[in-house]
């Protein structure tokens, strides 16, 4: 029998189009990890990717196609893109004022509920007339690009999509669904800064797939948990399942792991050795990294304040450790972000006042994205800082460790996904509290190198175990098993 065609929707796709200073367009990969994660399903499978049209080449590209897909070729894969525009205003307000930043800040418990949000008719406005509009956009692509097909496969992605599944579904009860969510899922107290009507519509679409994919169990058993106090449908535990409307909604766990071909291929290149020149070149004897997008939830602040109390405590280590913290700039559209660039920027300049010298600069602060020169760094690295608020994965802290050369220590937060696969090789910090995270660096750069040895040696045991194939694949197997199971059902009537 053959397999049933696949739809991927998401708001980014895996390429984007820009226009060059000379008229030229060009076509380029998209960003994030869920670009490498889908790219070898695609590759070995094929499908149709449907999404956002982000740019204006993007908008240019959707009508010029008139809604149908175009074929693009990336680093030897082949894409069927099909790209959806939607009007610039309701888009604005999908993605400036309810996906970034009310979704996103609930999921990572980033707000301060004593002064914010506030939920005016400006929120409820973009709530009906921006992320209801694209997710109605984007499931319209979806359900043309269906048309006709027996029982299609129709995999969703992540927080912009959350009220899609409710559409598809009326209109197709016989698609299979799948919504993978790639950001932490937070505790149902979490979830009532929303109004009723909004959460209930989200929690409402995710139950229309038939499978929902987190990165770890606790996320799992977080929504679980969210179904049962928001919506109070049944939910049985052991099977990791929600009864509702006559329905059964599995939810599963699928860490997400690294591409570690593509990493070795890069860390092997010509362009990442020059990089390393140079690093070695201006090396002291310690050497401490981040490679972090600059976002609220990755705790950047506390990072430097922390290594600002190691040196006050440690003085005997002035001149001897450098910090490296490679930032790529994130949603800088978004106020908040724009005030927190600032405040890293600022909190460095006091930092490296305080405990800089004609020739040493503490923290070596750079705001761009650069990937060979990252992976560079990761080779190099003696403590690999990742002290997230809370994060989805954090791929960072699988990424380099693969490829370090000097058994590197990682210092990783209780609160990322990733800390439930690595925590027992890892020096495990709380993200907010900053002694600890002080005290923690010392003990990296002074532990014995035995130790070193055979954590960093289990760290790239683990990372390596599992790479995106093995997350598709789980994915599959379990779609798989939600049909034959819903077929026996139907024989059993």
């Amino acid at each position: 029998m053959p397999e049933p065609r696949l739809v991927i929707a998401s708001n980014r796709g895996p390429a984007q189009f820009e226009r060059e200073p000379g008229g030229e367009r060009v076509v380029q990969r998209g960003g994030g990890g869920l670009v490498t994660a889908l790219t070898g399903l695609v590759a070995h499978r094929g499908a149709l990717w449907v999404a956002s049209a982000m740019t204006d080449e993007d908008v240019a590209v959707a009508r010029e196609a008139e809604g149908t897909p175009v074929a693009i070729e990336l680093d030897d894969v082949s894409y069927e893109v099909l790209l959806v525009e939607s009007d610039a205003r309701a888009y604005d307000r999908f993605y400036n004022v309810i996906a970034n930043p009310i979704l996103w800040f609930i999921q990572h418990y980033l707000w301060d509920l004593s002064n914010a949000p506030d939920i005016r008719q400006e929120e409820a406005d973009a709530w009906d007339e921006g992320y209801l509009i694209v997710n109605r956009d984007i499931a319209t692509a979806v359900l043309k690009s269906i048309e006709g097909d027996p029982e299609p496969l129709v995999m969703l992605h992540d927080y912009h999509l959350y009220t899609c599944p409710t559409l598809i579904r009326e209109a197709r009860p016989d698609a299979f669904l799948q919504h993978f969510v790639h950001i932490p899922w937070s505790q149902p107290d979490s979830w009532r800064i929303l109004p009723v009507r909004m959460r209930e519509q989200i929690y409402r679409g995710l139950l229309a797939n038939d499978i929902i994919g987190f990165h770890t169990t606790a996320y799992c058993r977080n929504f679980l948990d969210c179904c049962r106090e928001l919506l109070e449908v049944e939910v049985d535990y052991r099977r990791g399942a929600v009864l509702h409307s006559g329905r059964e909604t599995w939810v599963r766990a699928y860490p997400l792991g690294i591409d570690a071909k593509r990493l070795d291929r890069a860390a092997a290149s010509e362009e990442v050795a020059a990089y390393e020149r140079e690093l070695l070149r201006r090396r002291r004897d310690h050497l401490i990294i981040r490679v972090d997008r600059a976002d609220l939830s990755k705790n950047v602040l506390r990072g430097f304040t922390s290594f600002d109390v190691f040196l006050q405590q440690h003085p005997e280590f002035r001149e001897r450790v450098t910090f490296i913290a490679h930032l790529q700039p994130s949603r800088q559209d978004v106020a908040e972000y724009q005030e927190y660039l600032e405040r890293i920027e600022a909190l460095v300049a006091v930092v490296n006042h305080r405990h800089g010298t004609t020739d040493w600069m503490p923290i070596d602060l750079r705001i761009y994205e650069n990937f060979p020169e990252a992976v560079a760094r990761y080779k190099h690295f003696d403590l690999l800082m990742v002290n997230s608020i809370f994060d989805g994965m954090n791929l960072v802290a699988k990424e380099a460790p693969a490829v370090n050369t000097r058994d590197g220590v990682v210092m990783l937060s209780e609160n990322t996904g990733s800390h439930e696969e690595l925590g027992d090789c890892t020096l495990t910090v709380n993200p907010f509290d900053i002694q600890e995270q002080a005290d923690t660096i010392h003990r990296a750069l002074t532990m014995d190198p035995e130790e070193r040895a055979l954590r960093a040696g289990r760290l790239r045991e683990i990372v390596r175990e599992r790479d995106p194939g093995v997350w598709i694949s789980e994915q599959i197997d379990d779609i798989r098993a939600k049909r034959d199971a819903g077929a026996a059902a139907l024989r059993e009537r």
